[in-house]
């Protein structure tokens, strides 16, 4: 693959950075100044700028606000540990800065679905309307594993595991497209042009992803299912549950039992469920287009 094939987006964007809660985070905007705010919050391994194409796909004026989250992306990086309520007072802080005065509408996909899940729980009244691209929550876990999650957690953080490297961008879009076969040439190559980048460490392979290799170490703590369930009880604005009819990550879901599933949408009082034909987890890589008309219609 060459980057002769990269995506041309058709609209552009401006980057920010602002300080929030002592970070200094990069945001991307598109959009008129005085067009409706839509919060856009990536997931995990993944960055701002890949809200491109659902940007561009949108037909309305939208002001689109996309953070990279700390450690990822242009934004700053721990260097250590990463805790998920770092993210969710990250996004507090964010609205603080950009909706003041307003409550946000707000698009989560994987982790940032996660940690809007729990956000508009926690401050309901700071949110008007969320979309939710899988970002269902994990496996409840036993807390019985938790000697072995630390012992594990331990061994990670003694000997962390270098970043994977890259002879160059078209040898990291091939690794984007092998994990995402759905992805276009086009689209890969501008998401390795923009998420890769060159450190110099390793001349044979200089191009590696923008984020920091502790967001690799497993979470020593358990996920607590119950105690995000409580959180989704307490969302009063609109949801919509967005699924990709092949996504790996639905597998995951369903494997929890059809009752265990309904469960979790059920936390929410007002949720409408839309699945998206020929998408898998990244669906705002794979129906752009079709993800945008859900989403105009839902916030109008």
């Amino acid at each position: 693959m060459t980057l002769s094939q990269t995506f041309v987006p058709i609209r552009s964007c401006e980057s920010q950075f602002v300080n929030l809660r002592g970070l200094r985070a990069h945001v991307r905007i598109w959009g008129p100044a005085d067009a409706p705010r839509l919060f856009l919050l990536h997931g995990w391994q993944d960055f701002s700028g890949s809200f491109q194409f659902l940007v561009d796909a949108l037909v309305g004026d939208w002001r689109c606000i996309a953070l990279d989250w700390r450690g990822f992306g242009q934004s700053q990086w721990n260097h250590g540990c990463y805790w998920f309520p770092d993210y969710i007072a990250d996004l507090d802080a964010l609205l603080d800065h950009y909706s003041p005065g307003e409550p946000a509408r707000i698009l989560g996909h994987s982790m940032g679905g996660n940690v809007a899940c729990v956000y508009a729980g926690v401050r309901p009244e700071r949110v008007a309307g969320f979309v939710n691209l899988e970002g269902f929550g994990l496996p409840a876990t036993d807390p019985e594993d938790a000697p072995g999650r630390y012992r594990q957690w331990l061994a990670q953080s003694r000997q962390l595991a270098p970043s994977r490297r890259y002879v160059d961008r078209g040898a990291l879009a091939q690794r984007l497209q092998r994990l995402n076969p759905r992805l276009t040439d086009e689209r890969a190559a501008f998401l390795a042009e923009h998420f890769g980048v060159e450190d110099g460490q390793d001349a044979a392979r200089p191009i590696v992803v923008a984020s920091d290799p502790h967001h690799k170490l497993l979470a020593p703590y358990p996920y607590r299912l119950e105690e995000a369930k409580a959180c989704w009880r307490q969302v009063s604005a609109p949801v919509l549950w967005v699924e990709g009819s092949e996504s790996s990550a639905m597998q995951m879901y369903r494997g929890l039992g059809e009752g265990e599933y309904a469960s979790r949408m059920a936390c929410f009082a007002n949720l409408r469920r839309v699945t998206v034909q020929g998408a898998g987890h990244n669906l705002h890589h794979d129906q752009p287009e079709q993800l945008a008309g859900l989403i105009e219609t839902f916030f109008s």
